[in-house]
């Protein structure tokens, strides 16, 4: 079955919005992970919770991309902010991304370098990054172009905080995006990712991650409809 676009959340409250507006609902359960299809937005869709961690999410986008073909892949969700300026619910769009825990620097590659492909930096597709930021500002909220950094570790401390800014000059950090961005690259397929800021990613991280997790999920969220509905 082919889709227009495939949607991966890591967390349910990632997705439930948008799954529970879909028309003509089927699922399908693929090594775990539930796939949802149907109609959104005059679009057909398919949407999937992939679990936490790139490993999780690089398995969800390639049973996404080989199952459903999507003509854009979408990764939407919530991460924690890097950049100075940013506050909890503002919206982070990624121009590229970058797994900040890639390191073979010990043998003389640049940090965050995938080898193989060679690429520190997987950037978005283009197409899709101006009807996101176009429509955030029409439904005002605060939001940025920028780059997000992924790793198998929730960043809570001033010290990895600094690190990855240092390292990558990256915006948000999070667990999944670049993993996703990966799998798309090497199956040219376009992809979006768009974070939305849940926590500081500093000492105070763990106590306002579950307290604003909701309210930053339905922003990332309201925005994903809006590019179902313009791409």
């Amino acid at each position: 079955m082919k889709v227009d676009i495939g949607i991966i959340g890591a967390m349910e409250p990632e997705i439930q919005a948008l799954v529970s507006q879909l028309s003509d609902m089927e699922e399908k359960t693929i090594s775990s992970i539930t796939f949802y299809t149907g109609e959104l937005f005059d679009k057909r869709v398919a949407i999937a919770k992939c679990g936490i961690g790139k490993v999780f999410a690089a398995m969800c986008a390639e049973i996404m991309i080989l199952e459903f073909s999507p003509g854009l892949l979408v990764n939407t969700g919530v991460g924690g902010a890097l950049a100075d300026g940013l506050k909890t619910a503002d919206v982070v769009i990624a121009r590229d991304l970058v797994q900040h825990d890639m390191d073979t620097s010990a043998i003389g590659d640049p940090k965050g370098l995938v080898s193989g492909i060679n690429k520190i930096y997987f950037e978005t597709d283009g197409v899709a990054l101006e009807i996101l930021s176009r429509a955030a500002g029409a439904l005002g909220l605060s939001s940025r172009v920028g780059r997000i950094a992924s790793g198998d570790k929730f960043i809570a401390s001033a010290d990895e905080k600094a690190r990855i800014i240092s390292d990558f000059s990256a915006d948000v950090c999070e667990m999944e995006g670049a993993a996703i961005a990966q799998v798309a690259f090497v199956n040219s397929t376009p992809f979006a990712v768009v974070r939305a800021i849940s926590d500081s990613a500093d000492g105070e991280a763990t106590m306002s991650y579950a307290e604003f997790l909701p309210i930053a999920a339905k922003n990332s969220q309201l925005l994903i409809a809006e590019l179902l509905r313009a791409y």
